[in-house]
């Protein structure tokens, strides 16, 4: 998704090492208690202008909320033709695009291209370099799209996909809980997304009255974010479009006195600078002013962007 280069430099600076790569599981137990995470703070996402005429409710990136290490932003998109997201590059990241109506065409400068459907998943690692454009393949589309920060490792790794149609995602039901495992653990099933950061990502129904108890490893940082209805998570209550920003340590159990659907979100934090400037996501400032001269000068990474032009982007 484009986010202007014009934005001003965001640094922010923590301590924590970085991870190897793997399949986020539960097998991450370690100082797991069985206290419970409350709401530290609640979001009230703004709605914004991005890319070309589309409209999205930013749950993180703005001054409310700049990152939540290894969140860098997550937008909840509503998107019309002719509006969009046409060629932008990326860097140093990964983006998860996850539709719940509609399409998005996608086509990269590769010739990597298709379409997400509803329910489908696109796990995108830019590494050192990606130039792309994400466009409605129907009316109208509405989606989620997170950004996930790569440690210093992998920002300069190969570009990846991991895609999956609405039949290939993980669901797991029981006692009046449906969840759809994008990645890491929910109910005792494990999604195959690798992930380069750890990381749990669901989207879950909860019937009227039912209740959802999720482990998450001490120390990781997390969120929900609600779609529809109402959630309860201790004494804090969450309505539609509002975000909640979990405490760092103990179990987590959400409630719904109506029915709800909600993303939750957690990671393992990376621990490292992040310097971002619009779509590119470094360590340094140096790194940065690189990454500009590679983007311009089409090299180290960006060899096929020169005279690339999407095939999309015009809707």
């Amino acid at each position: 998704m484009l986010i202007p280069l014009f934005l001003s430099l965001i640094p922010f600076i923590s301590s924590q090492t970085c991870p190897d790569i793997q399949a986020s599981s539960c097998e991450e137990k370690q100082n797991m208690s069985r206290t419970l995470r409350t709401i530290a703070r609640i979001i009230n996402p703004p709605e914004l202008p991005e890319g070309d005429g589309a409209r999205v409710r930013r749950v993180v990136g703005t001054n409310q909320l700049k990152n939540l290490d290894p969140f860098l932003m997550m937008d909840h998109f509503f998107v019309s033709k002719p509006a969009g997201f046409p060629d932008h590059p990326h860097r140093g990241f990964e983006t998860v695009t996850y539709m719940i109506t509609g399409s998005c065409k996608h086509e990269d400068f590769k010739g990597y291209a298709g379409e997400i459907g509803p329910g489908a998943v696109q796990w995108m690692t830019a590494g050192k370099g990606i130039m792309h454009a994400e466009m409605p393949g129907t009316d109208s589309m509405e989606g989620l799209q997170l950004w996930v920060n790569l440690s210093r490792e992998y920002k300069m790794c190969e570009p990846n996909y991991q895609d999956a149609g609405e039949s290939e995602i993980l669901k797991v039901e029981g006692d009046g809980v449906r969840a759809t495992i994008i990645a890491g653990t929910c109910l005792g099933q494990t999604a195959r997304t690798v992930t380069r950061t750890p990381t749990y990502y669901f989207v879950v129904e909860l019937e009227r009255g039912k209740t959802l108890n999720q482990e998450i490893p001490d120390g990781w940082n997390g969120y929900v974010y609600v779609l529809n209805g109402t959630v309860s998570i201790g004494n804090s209550n969450l309505s539609r479009f509002q975000a909640g920003i979990l405490t760092q340590n103990g179990e987590l159990r959400i409630e719904s006195s109506e029915g709800a659907k909600f993303a939750l979100l957690a990671g393992r934090p990376i621990g490292e600078p992040v310097v971002q400037y619009g779509p590119f996501v470094m360590n340094t400032r140096e790194e940065i002013e690189e990454t500009f001269n590679d983007f311009r000068s089409y090299r180290n990474g960006f060899e096929a962007g020169r005279g690339w032009v999407s095939k999309i982007r015009d809707g």
